[in-house]
């Protein structure tokens, strides 16, 4: 089991790591729109919260040797289900191998963004 860290993803805001990769599978935590550069959130519209939050994802991916193309399922939490048609047109553009997804609307989500993602993906 290896603990993933890349700067290219925002620093983990609670006691745990960016991702766990173990065996031939990498487990990213959630990522919520924040700018690595920066630590400021990006935008307060769903779809330029949703763009940060795959970007992340990807970072973290990339940094443990996958990719979004070899994720297996993500797990999505948005803030408001009438943000679903936005936040699909994003997804859709970096999960192009279309994996298994659950999609949920949650209270409130960490700094009160407005969408979450995590991925489990291949290596």
């Amino acid at each position: 089991m290896e603990t993933i860290y890349t700067p290219a993803a925002p620093e983990a805001i609670g006691p745990y790591s960016q991702a766990i990769r173990h065996g031939d599978l990498v487990f990213t935590s959630g990522q919520i729109p924040i700018c690595p550069e920066t630590g400021l959130l990006a935008g307060d519209e769903i779809e330029a919260q949703a763009e940060q939050v795959m970007k992340n994802v990807q970072a973290v991916l990339e940094a443990a040797g996958s990719h979004p193309d070899r994720t297996i399922k993500t797990t999505c939490f948005l803030a408001s289900m009438d943000d679903f048609a936005q936040f699909n047109a994003v997804y859709a553009k970096y999960f192009t191998k279309k994996p298994a997804r659950s999609c949920v609307a949650v209270k409130t989500l960490p700094k009160n963004v407005l969408c979450e993602v995590e991925a489990i993906a291949e290596l």
